[in-house]
C-alpha cells in the first residue's frame, strides 16, 4: 500500500507519496477556491530518490568543501568550539578565534578552569558575549555531569547551556553520526528553492514543516557527510545572492530554478524594527592613561569594559552634547575636543547602537574623583571590551600615532 501524506500546506501543498523504501514522488498543487468549493490544481510532479539527492550532494561536497580544521576532528569539544563560534560570525572571521581557543583551552577541563574575565577576554572582537558565557557555564557542567567527558549524543547536547536543536544535530552528526537533520540557514535555503516551498522559514509553521522535510531526507548511515554536504552546498552553491545555478548539479530537479523563483524563496516573515540608541562615548585621555568603566546587569555587554557614556534620546552633536546638563554633571566644564570619530551603526540581534566617540583630555577634577576609571594602554589588553569599544580602539592607537 503506498503512504500518501500532505507535507506542508498554505496557498501552495506539497503531496508525498512513498514507493517503497527508496522512491517518493512529490507533486506540488496549487489552492483555488470559489464560493462553493475549494480545489487543488496539479502544477509540478517530481520522482524523487533519496539516495540519489543525496549522493550528488555528498560528491558535490567532495570535491568543492573548505579545508576546514574542526572537519579533521570528531572530537565534540572541538566541534562544539567552531559551531558555537561560528553562530552569527562568518568563516575567516571565526577560524583565529578557533585557533586561540583550542591553544589556550585544549580540553574542556582547561575552558572549565579558566575565570570567566580569561574567556571574555579571548573572545574580545567576535561580538555577541553571551555566547562566551554560557560556553564558559557549559564547560563547568560537562566537568560537574560529565565527568568531564564532552557529550555527543543529541539529548545529551540540548541539555547544555546554549546549545540548541540544530548545534545539537551538528555536534551528533559529525562526531557519532547520529541520523538528526541539520537546519540552518544555508539549508532552509537549499529546502526551500528545491522544492518551492514558500512557507515563511520563520514562523512556527515554516520551522515545523522544514524541520521534518530535513529529517525525511537525511540518509541515516551517511548522517554527518550528508549534513556538512548541504550546509556547505548552501554556503558555496545555492547562495543567497547571485547562486550558482548554472553549475549546479540539481539544476534539472530544482522547482525555484525551473519557476524562475529563485530570488524570492525563501520566504521570511518580516520583523518588528529594531530598537534604536544613541550612544555618546566621552573617551577622556591623562598622559598614557585612559578612563574605562564596567558595564552592569540588565542591559547588553553586562560585564564588558566601555569609555564613560551618555545615551541620548536621539542622535546630537558633539556641541551639542557638551552643552547638555547630563554632560556638565558628569564631566564639569570639559569643553575642548581633541578627536571625534562617528557616528557609528552597530547592529546587535534587535537594537541598533549608533555610536559617536568624543575624545577629550580629563580635566584635574575629574582625574581626582574618578582615580579608580583609568588605566593604561597597555592594560587595556587584559580588560574584554564590547566588539564596539575594540574596534574603536584600533583607530584610536592610529590617531595618537598620528
Amino acid at each position: 500500500m503506498y503512504n500518501i501524506c500532505i507535507v506542508f500546506g498554505l496557498q501552495r501543498y506539497l503531496f508525498k507519496i512513498n514507493l517503497g523504501n527508496k522512491y517518493t514522488i512529490f507533486f506540488t498543487a496549487s489552492r483555488y477556491k470559489t464560493n462553493t468549493k475549494l480545489f487543488l490544481w496539479p502544477t509540478r510532479f517530481q520522482i524523487y530518490n533519496q539516495m540519489t539527492f543525496a549522493n550528488e550532494l555528498i560528491a558535490w561536497y567532495q570535491e568543492h568543501k573548505r579545508d576546514l580544521p574542526w572537519r579533521h576532528s570528531t572530537n565534540p569539544y572541538v566541534l562544539w568550539l567552531s559551531e558555537i563560534i561560528l553562530q552569527q560570525t562568518r568563516v575567516d572571521q571565526g577560524l583565529p578565534y578557533f585557533h586561540r581557543f583550542l591553544t589556550h583551552y585544549p580540553t574542556i577541563a582547561d575552558f572549565a578552569a579558566a575565570s570567566e574575565g580569561e574567556i571574555l577576554n579571548d573572545w574580545q572582537g567576535l561580538g555577541y558575549y553571551s555566547r562566551a558565557r554560557n560556553m564558559h557555564h557549559t564547560a563547568k557542567m560537562v566537568m560537574e555531569q560529565f565527568d568531564g567527558r564532552f557529550p555527543s549524543s543529541y539529548d545529551d547536547l540540548v541539555r547544555l547551556k546554549g546549545v540548541g536543536d540544530y548545534t545539537a544535530a551538528a555536534i551528533s552528526s559529525f562526531s557519532s553520526n547520529e541520523a538528526r537533520a541539520v537546519l540552518d540557514g544555508n539549508v532552509f535555503r537549499v529546502l526551500a528553492r528545491y522544492f518551492g516551498i514558500d512557507t515563511p522559514i520563520n514562523s512556527s509553521k515554516g520551522k515545523k514543516q522544514f524541520s521534518e522535510l530535513a529529517q525525511e531526507l537525511l540518509p541515516p548511515k551517511l548522517a554527518g557527510v550528508y549534513n556538512q554536504a548541504i550546509m556547505e552546498f548552501g554556503a558555496l552553491q545555492c547562495k543567497p545572492k547571485s547562486p550558482l545555478c548554472d553549475d549546479c548539479p540539481l539544476r534539472t530537479s530544482c522547482t525555484a530554478f525551473s519557476t524562475n523563483q529563485i530570488q524570492n524563496l525563501p520566504v521570511k516573515l518580516k520583523q518588528k524594527p529594531a530598537r534604536k540608541r544613541f550612544f555618546n562615548y566621552v573617551v577622556l585621555l591623562h598622559e598614557d592613561s585612559i578612563a574605562i568603566k564596567q558595564r552592569g546587569a540588565g542591559d547588553i555587554w553586562q560585564g564588558l569594559y566601555e569609555f564613560p557614556l551618555l545615551e541620548s534620546a536621539t542622535a546630537l552633536s558633539p556641541e551639542e552634547l557638551v552643552c547638555t546638563d547630563d554632560f556638565k554633571q558628569k564631566f564639569g566644564d570639559l569643553s575642548h575636543i581633541k578627536w571625534v570619530h562617528g557616528p557609528v551603526k552597530h547592529l546587535l540581534s534587535h537594537q541598533q547602537i549608533f555610536a559617536q566617540f568624543i575624545v577629550m583630555e580629563a580635566s584635574d577634577t575629574y582625574i581626582s574623583a574618578n582615580k579608580g576609571q583609568f588605566i593604561t594602554f597597555a592594560e587595556l589588553e587584559n580588560v574584554a571590551q564590547p566588539k564596539l569599544i575594540f574596534e574603536f580602539i584600533i583607530k584610536l592607537f592610529t590617531f595618537k600615532l598620528n
